[in-house]
């Protein structure tokens, strides 16, 4: 059977060390390499998002203020089935299922899906205030177009983005919400675990390693958030982040 030509992955690029600026997309990118799948990197500005997505034929994710839908990336175009897909959790199914590895490299294997899925909603709700430091601090991060538009028409849970940077002692009391937060995942796990499911990655994995990615690069390693960070809950998180480098090549 021949090789797979390479799939189209659709990302937003930034003055980052290592140029992804999403955890969204990182997740995505993490699981392509893992599962070795040959693709290759398409940069959109925030901007071009929507053509981009109408001219591959990427359905919608979701639906603005207005009622008329948005787009959103990740998104990926697959030459091989002529398939575009939008949102991470949608592109994970379709790799799984068109691509599937060996059992001890399936990122959903057989009876986690449901689990997943919990652990994923729920993410927004136990790391409720992840998003304030990541979200403003980022945009000096992106180009020019993308940093404009994030400005002026990015809104998160219904403010303007630039609304939830965090000054003074309410950023102290909201960083130890977000520390509280990988807490109540740590309790789901063994200490001598390495991952969700013990000694193997599993997708939930890689979306919580995107987020820990995002402070490492935001910050920089000599940093007080991150310094704090690699501490928490006896490093299992800085671990697991640097267990993903390996996973972080840019095609």
């Amino acid at each position: 059977m021949s090789s797979p030509i390479a799939i189209d992955f659709y990302d937003i690029p930034s003055k980052l060390r290592g140029s992804s600026w999403s955890p969204s997309t990182w997740r995505i990118r993490y699981a392509l390499n893992y599962k070795q799948l040959p693709y290759k990197t398409t940069w959109v500005e925030y901007p071009d998002i929507e053509k981009t997505c109408k001219q591959i034929g990427a359905p919608p994710t979701s639906k603005k203020p207005d009622g008329s839908p948005a787009y959103t990336v990740p998104t990926i175009y697959d030459p091989n089935t002529g398939k575009s897909v939008s949102d991470s959790l949608k592109i994970m199914v379709y790799l799984e299922e068109t691509y599937p590895s060996s059992p001890e490299r399936s990122l959903i294997p057989p009876g986690t899906w449901g689990l997943q899925l919990a652990l994923l909603s729920l993410g927004p709700t136990i790391l409720g205030s992840f998003s304030q430091f990541i979200l403003p601090p980022g945009i000096k991060f992106l180009n020019e177009p993308s940093a404009k538009y994030c400005t002026d028409r990015l809104v998160v849970g219904g403010r303007p983005l630039m609304d939830l940077e965090l000054q003074g002692e309410k950023r102290v009391v909201e960083w130890e919400k977000v520390e509280h937060g990988f807490g109540v995942i740590d309790s789901w796990m063994k200490k001598e675990d390495k991952f969700l499911m013990g000694d193997r990655f599993i997708f939930a994995d890689l979306t919580i390693g995107a987020l820990v990615r995002r402070v490492r690069q935001l910050y920089g390693e000599d940093s007080e958030e991150w310094r704090s960070m690699e501490k928490w809950h006896g490093g299992r998180w800085a671990r697991l982040v640097k267990e993903l480098d390996e996973y972080a090549m840019i095609h």
